[in-house]
């Protein structure tokens, strides 16, 4: 399962009156670890920067003035999200400013619907608890402690760990949470899934040798007639010879 954890900086707050998305960062989640795969640009805005913006993330105009616009970097961004799940910590802030910027391009704006909202996550989660990604991150004893100013690259990553904890952790199916708990907590079935583990080639390799060291009629081999019949059947059979 592909997903993509993406977090923005901007001008300001409200796309509507003019603000702009300055930095977006992007990583993907192949069941919901991150992988290698970084998307990650500065933006200018094409605006001033508000002493209020540049006081959260310390992007100021001289910084943005040589980077390139939103619209050079469209079709990167959008080939990189693909139809993945958004993994995002208020997810309408983010995409509202990612759809004002698709808008003015003429290119169709993204659905909410395919957001995965992290804040909600946790105040189901955690009710009456703070949702804010430092409080997650002191939560779950993720280091902050070069987190000066906010950053959309390093955010993502802050945020690629506290979702993974918010789903249950490294090894969700080994939780000693009670399904009472969880629903008392407002966890439901959706936000609560186990991560497939595959085994490898050498694993595989292994298993077969351990396997082999058995008879066949105790533990038979994969694909053999007698792995059709039931354990108690065999058993029996056994016995009786």
């Amino acid at each position: 399962m592909r997903e993509v954890v993406l977090d923005t900086e901007t001008t300001g707050l409200d796309p509507n009156t003019g603000h702009r998305i300055v930095e977006i960062g992007a990583i993907e989640l192949l069941n919901h670890v991150a992988t290698d795969k970084v998307f990650h640009c500065y933006l200018n805005p094409e605006r001033g920067m508000p002493s209020e913006a540049f006081a959260v993330h310390g992007l100021s105009d001289a910084f943005l003035a040589d980077k390139p616009r939103f619209a050079e970097v469209a079709d990167t961004l959008a080939s990189f999200l693909g139809d993945a799940a958004l993994v995002i910590h208020n997810a309408a802030f983010d995409l509202g400013f990612l759809n004002a910027e698709f808008r003015r391009l003429g290119r169709k704006e993204m659905s909410l619907d395919r957001c995965i909202d992290t804040v909600a996550l946790a105040r189901r989660r955690y009710p009456g608890a703070p949702a804010n990604l430092d409080a997650l991150c002191r939560r779950f004893q993720i280091d902050l402690s070069d987190r000066a100013l906010h950053g959309a690259l390093k955010d993502a990553q802050l945020l690629a760990q506290v979702y993974l904890e918010l789903r249950g952790g490294r090894e969700p199916g080994l939780s000693l949470v009670s399904s009472k708990t969880r629903r008392l907590a407002g966890i439901t079935a959706a936000d609560w899934v186990p991560r497939v583990i595959q085994p490898s080639v050498d694993e595989l390799a292994a298993h077969q040798a351990f396997v082999a060291r058995f008879p066949s009629s105790l533990w038979p081999q994969p694909g053999s007639e007698a792995e059709d019949v039931p354990p108690e059947e065999r058993t029996a059979a056994k016995s009786a010879g």
